[in-house]
C-alpha cells in the first residue's frame, strides 16, 4: 500500500485530514421518522455552522446488526434514502449512510456523499469494492475483532477499485463479553496509512448485547474518551445524538442528548486547536 502524509479527503467542500480542524460526522443512529431526522439535522447544522465546523450528517436506513431478531431495524432503503435525499436538498448537508449488501452501494450512492462500511462487515471484499466503485468517499469502520494494522488490508481493497477517498474509523475493540474498550494506539497506527482517521465516540461506549435482547451503553464515558482521541490529532469525531435517548429506537444508551452537543463539541475544539 502506498503511503501518504496527511492525505485530504474532500466531501462536498469539507476537507478531512489528520492535520486539519476536527470535523463532525453526526446524526441519528437510525431514521425513526422524517420529522425527527429533520429536527436533528437542522439542530446540528445550526450548531456546527455557528461554530465554524465542517459537518456531515449521518443516519442509517437499516440497522441490520441487531442483538435480537425482534429488534426494530428502520424504515428500509427506499424510504430511508428518500428522507436523506430531502435533508440533502433542503438543508444542503453532505450525507453519510451505511450499506450491508453489495447491491445497496449504487442505490445509496444516488444520495450519500460518504458510504459507510459497518464494523462487522469491514472484511467483506465484495462489499468494500462495490462501495469503492461508486466513486464516493468510503468510511470503513474497524471491526471490533480487528487489529488496527489489519485495516491496511481494507484500505488496499478500496484502492484496488481506483478509489482513494477513504476514511478509517475506530469504534472500540471487544474486551470480554458485552464490553468494548478503546485502544488509543489504534488511532496512531491507522494514521500511519496517511488517510483521515475518525473516532466513533458513541458506538465505542456500547455494551453489545448488554441487555440480553438489546445493546446497552455507558454514555458518561463519551465525552472524556472523545477528548482523549482529539488529543491525538485526528480528522474527525463521529457521534450519534437524539433529543430523548431514553426513547430512541436504536443505541439510546450510548447517544448524546441533542441539546448538549454544542458544549460537548466546544470542549473538543479547545483540545484540537492546542494539538494542531
Amino acid at each position: 500500500m502506498e503511503k501518504f502524509s496527511n492525505l485530504t479527503v474532500n466531501v462536498t467542500g469539507i476537507k478531512l485530514a489528520n492535520d486539519r480542524q476536527l470535523a463532525a460526522i453526526a446524526g441519528c443512529c437510525a431514521i425513526e421518522s422524517e420529522e425527527l431526522t429533520f429536527r436533528v439535522a437542522e439542530t446540528l447544522k445550526d450548531t456546527f455552522t455557528r461554530l465554524g465546523v465542517g459537518f456531515i450528517f449521518k443516519a442509517s436506513f437499516d440497522k441490520a446488526n441487531r442483538s435480537s431478531g425482534k429488534s426494530w431495524r428502520g424504515l428500509g432503503a427506499v424510504r430511508g434514502l428518500e428522507i436523506l435525499g430531502k435533508i440533502k436538498d433542503k438543508l444542503g448537508l453532505p450525507i453519510l449512510t451505511d450499506i450491508h449488501e453489495s447491491g445497496q452501494a449504487a442505490l445509496a450512492a444516488k444520495v450519500a456523499d460518504v458510504i459507510q462500511i459497518p464494523a462487522f462487515l469491514c472484511r467483506q471484499t465484495d462489499l468494500l469494492t462495490a462501495a469503492a466503485a461508486t466513486g464516493k468517499a468510503v468510511n470503513i469502520k474497524k471491526g471490533q475483532f480487528l487489529s488496527p494494522w489489519e485495516m491496511a488490508n481494507a484500505v488496499a481493497k478500496i484502492e484496488s477499485a481506483g478509489n482513494r477517498n477513504i476514511l478509517l474509523t475506530e469504534r472500540g475493540f471487544m474486551f470480554g463479553y458485552n464490553n468494548l474498550v478503546v485502544d488509543m494506539r489504534s488511532l496512531v497506527v491507522m494514521k500511519q496509512t496517511g488517510y483521515p482517521v475518525i473516532y466513533d465516540a458513541t458506538h465505542s461506549q456500547q455494551l453489545p448485547g448488554g441487555h440480553g435482547e438489546s445493546t446497552s451503553g455507558r454514555a458518561e464515558f463519551i465525552e472524556p474518551v472523545a477528548r482523549a482521541a482529539s488529543a491525538i490529532g485526528i480528522a474527525g469525531i463521529f457521534f450519534e445524538t437524539h433529543p430523548d435517548p431514553d426513547r430512541a429506537k436504536s443505541d439510546g444508551p450510548n447517544s448524546i442528548v441533542l441539546d448538549k452537543v454544542e458544549d460537548f463539541w466546544k470542549s473538543l475544539m479547545k483540545i484540537d486547536a492546542a494539538v494542531k
